[in-house]
C-alpha cells in the first residue's frame, strides 16, 4: 500500500502523471470496483483528473499571458530608452556639448573629459 507523498509542493514528473492516468483508465474498466472509502470512487477520480487538467490549462494560459506582457514591457522600455537617446542628442544640438543642460541629463561636458594621454613607448633591447 502506497502512502501519501510528504512533499506535495513539488511538481510531479510527467511519467508519474501518465501512470496515474493509465491507472484511472484501468479502474474505470473494472465493472465491480467498489472502494471502502467513497473518496476513491471512479467518479471522484474522474473529477480530480478534470480538475488537474483545468489547472494545467490555466497555468499554460497564464504563462502565455506573462510572456506577452514581458514582450510588451521590453518593447516599451526600448521605446522609452530610444526616445531618451534622441532627447540627449537634441539637447547637445540646442545647448552645445559643454553646457550645463548636457550635464543635467547625466552626460559629461566636453571640457570635463580627459584628453587622451600618450603612452610611453618602451624600447626593445
Amino acid at each position: 500500500m502506497q502512502k501519501m507523498a510528504k512533499d506535495q509542493t513539488r511538481r510531479l514528473r510527467p511519467i508519474q502523471l501518465q501512470a496515474d492516468q493509465d491507472a484511472l483508465t484501468a479502474i474505470q474498466n473494472l465493472g465491480d470496483y467498489q472502494p471502502a472509502n467513497p473518496a476513491y470512487k471512479a467518479e471522484k477520480l474522474g473529477t480530480a483528473l478534470s480538475s488537474m487538467q483545468s489547472a494545467q490549462q490555466a497555468e499554460v494560459n497564464a504563462a502565455n499571458a506573462l510572456a506577452a506582457a514581458r514582450d510588451s514591457a521590453v518593447a516599451a522600455e526600448w521605446g522609452f530608452h530610444n526616445a531618451m537617446l534622441g532627447v540627449k542628442e537634441q539637447v547637445v544640438a540646442q545647448y552645445g556639448n559643454d553646457s550645463d543642460a548636457v550635464q543635467s541629463l547625466g552626460l559629461m561636458k566636453k571640457s570635463e573629459r580627459k584628453s587622451p594621454a600618450r603612452r610611453a613607448q618602451t624600447t626593445k633591447a
